[in-house]
């Protein structure tokens, strides 16, 4: 438990900046797993669309370092590589 006030304040700024992180995180996640879904209907189009808008939203969250950005790139490989089978299938 904090003591010194200085200690209670960095408590409250942390959990408000780890619930901040978190849904951040989140907001990652979610744009991946459309792009999954959008794979997965089989549509090139829409999982292109999906791609696109969600390759902002990563690369942001790897420049505020929610995520690595090794991690970031890492997801991007991978789903442009998904799209791109599916657009020559």
């Amino acid at each position: 438990m904090a003591n010194s006030p200085q200690a209670k304040k960095r408590a409250r700024q942390t959990e408000k900046r780890r619930a901040h992180n978190a849904s951040l995180r989140s907001l990652v996640r979610t744009n991946i797993k459309k792009v999954l879904a959008a794979i997965a209907t089989g549509d090139a189009g829409q999982a292109k669309t999906a791609y696109d808008s969600a390759m902002p939203v990563i690369d942001r969250m790897a420049d505020k370092g929610i995520i690595h950005k090794n991690k970031a790139s890492r997801h991007k490989s991978r789903l442009n590589a998904q799209v791109k089978a599916l657009a020559t299938a």
